[in-house]
């Protein structure tokens, strides 16, 4: 589960459902260069591990959401606030490294 959540494009997926269920393709537009194949990996992942749940409308053409399940929904708040300690410090982490 840890490998799971440390992967970039796992955490980013998690916090942009955080607002609620989302098509692919409106999914895919907030992950900014995530490829349709890496996202739809992903996605499975998050399903078989039971963060995000998927559900499909009967209609033409089909409809998919994807939202956070309760145990997705509880993994958030943990990588929000990772994610906004990042944003934080980010400036910090990427200085170089000062001479001895």
């Amino acid at each position: 589960m840890l490998d799971l959540l440390a992967n970039k494009w796992s955490a980013l997926a998690i916090g942009a459902l955080e607002d609620g269920p989302l098509r692919f393709g409106a999914l895919q537009r907030r992950l900014q260069g995530i490829s349709p194949k890496v996202l739809t990996q992903t996605l499975r992942r998050l399903e078989d591990a039971g963060l995000i749940e998927r559900t499909v409308y009967p209609a033409v053409p089909l409809h998919v959401e994807y939202e956070l399940s309760p145990l997705g929904h509880s993994a958030s708040v943990p990588l929000r606030n990772l994610r906004l300690w990042v944003e934080d410090n980010l400036d910090l982490t990427t200085a170089p490294a000062k001479p001895m």
